[in-house]
């Protein structure tokens, strides 16, 4: 369970029926190798009506032509890590599939979004374009946490979650090698707006089914 102001960027509430999610696809690129694990973080800019302003994972929705299925989530993260982050990933067919979020039923603007694994490319750096996002940072999962708990970071909460989760591995072989064998099943978190303050509840928290 999390507390968590709501709305947050991007988490505006709907005041009707449940959206349907449109697919997206994101990238958890990695460096550190054998030694060590960070992971890129770009922050969009804080014009954007989504989740403006918020450090995030490079990614977004799946365009039309870029079709259905498996293949089309691939090649939404290998073409939003080159617009976002400048890089470029070789094999789309190479990324490791980590998690799946569905955003809850209670938002207004709602995604399907699949979360891959990258180690970043030999030689490549990243750079971004100034406009959709407008700057970088490399960061442990530890310390990007830490910095968003003294509030110099806003992160938000698939963000957040999927940082803890990564913070368990020691390096970035470790983490790639633990994805590698995952058989990934969608996650819904809801929320929960009965008190004063809201609450995120992910499946098998106190109170989720009866949210």
């Amino acid at each position: 369970m999390t507390d968590s102001p709501i709305p947050e960027p991007g988490q505006e509430l709907a005041d009707g029926p449940a959206s349907e999610p449109r697919m997206a696809a994101t990238v958890m690129v990695l460096r550190g190798g054998a030694e060590k694990l960070e992971v890129l973080l770009v922050q969009r800019t804080p014009n954007a009506r989504f989740m403006g302003g918020a450090w995030v994972f490079p990614g977004g929705a799946v365009d039309a032509h870029e079709g259905d299925g498996d293949a089309s989530l691939r090649a939404a993260a290998v073409r939003e890590v080159e617009e976002e982050a400048s890089i470029t990933l070789p094999d789309a067919d190479a990324l490791v599939a980590y998690s799946r979020w569905i955003t809850p039923r209670e938002v207004k603007i709602r995604f399907d979004t699949w979360f891959f694994l990258a180690p970043l490319p030999e030689g490549a750096e990243a750079k971004v374009d100034g406009e959709e996002c407008v700057d970088f940072r490399w960061e442990t999962p530890q310390s990007a946490l830490d910095a968003w708990r003294a509030d110099e970071l806003l992160l938000v909460f698939p963000t957040i979650k999927h940082l803890e989760q990564i913070s368990l591995f020691e390096s970035a072989d470790a983490l790639l090698a633990h994805a590698s064998g995952l058989d990934v099943q969608p996650v819904e978190p809801r929320i929960d707006l009965t008190g004063e303050i809201a609450r995120v509840l992910l499946p098998g928290e106190p109170g989720y089914d009866q949210t």
